[in-house]
């Protein structure tokens, strides 16, 4: 009986979605009758019958795709009327990474998200917690006179942060950190000077903003992450270089969560610890 039951409110609940969609889709049911590629007759006797039957699934899966729809959702099997194509569309996009933190639309994303945990695996230092001549060291180079714009962005996100309720976990592959002090790899060339007053500042700064701020170090020999940013349940944003990927399904979102979180557990040392890891490693900087 509940079996029949379940037959009859499944098929109504079909006949009224499908009735929904057609009325939103400001197509006759000759028009639509044509589309399908079934008689009118057809068409008007599905929607006007009250029994447990269901039109095949050809015809459900061609008016679906009519009608913009998903198959699903006709059939009462999800509540999600957007097709397959139009929930990936709105989970994920693309957009394009400037060079440095400049572009409003990271801006949003912090807004967005205030009073979320906010996880971060950055591409270098985060640009954030660096100094002016850091900065202007860094991008001088490539953003020319738009170089203060790219330090003022950065203390933008530092006085958001300091100012809003989230918390941030960053986490560093020890060699970011190793390469710094030393000055090889990517801060070859790096004044001394400068590497001193940045080491000065990250240090400062992981002591005040803790707990809210909490840096850990990763061994990337170990475990490896892409630049990566997990805005609370919100989003999660790979950094490709020259764009973003932003995933906004629960279910990627998880998945970066936990691959961030395993990071946390790996780090050789607490966030507690980063400010003394960081004075050691100063006596590196010459």
């Amino acid at each position: 009986m509940s079996k029949s039951v379940t037959k009859l409110t499944r098929a109504a609940q079909f006949r009224i979605r499908f009735a929904a969609a057609i009325a939103k889709s400001g197509l006759t049911q000759s028009a639509l009758a044509r589309r399908i590629g079934i008689d009118r007759s057809t068409l008007s006797q599905t929607l006007g019958d009250e029994g447990a039957r269901l039109p095949s699934a050809h015809v459900v899966g061609a008016a679906a795709a009519v009608l913009g729809v998903s198959s699903d959702w006709l059939l009462g099997l999800s509540d999600r009327p957007e097709s397959a194509a139009d929930l990936l569309s709105n989970s994920f996009e693309i957009s394009h990474a400037p060079r440095a933190m400049i572009d409003e639309q990271i801006y949003e994303w912090h807004r967005e998200s205030a009073g979320y945990k906010i996880r971060h695996v950055p591409a270098t230092l985060p640009d954030m917690l660096k100094t002016d001549a850091m900065l202007e060291w860094e991008y001088g180079p490539h953003l020319g006179r738009t170089t203060q714009q790219a330090i003022n962005a950065s203390r933008d996100r530092l006085n958001w942060m300091r100012e809003a309720q989230s918390e941030y976990e960053i986490a560093l592959p020890l060699y970011e950190l190793e390469s710094f002090v030393r000055g090889t790899g990517y801060y070859a060339g790096l004044p001394v000077t400068t590497r001193l007053a940045q080491a000065d500042q990250l240090s400062a700064l992981s002591r005040s903003l803790y707990p809210r701020l909490r840096i850990y170090q990763f061994d990337a020999r170990k475990l490896y992450s892409a630049p990566v940013t997990i805005f609370g349940p919100l989003l999660a944003v790979i950094y490709t270089g020259g764009h973003y990927m932003a995933f906004r399904d629960r279910q990627r979102i998880d998945t970066f969560t936990r691959d961030f979180d395993l990071l946390i557990r790996e780090a050789r040392h607490t966030a507690r610890d980063f400010p003394d890891v960081l004075s050691d490693m100063r006596a590196l900087i010459r």
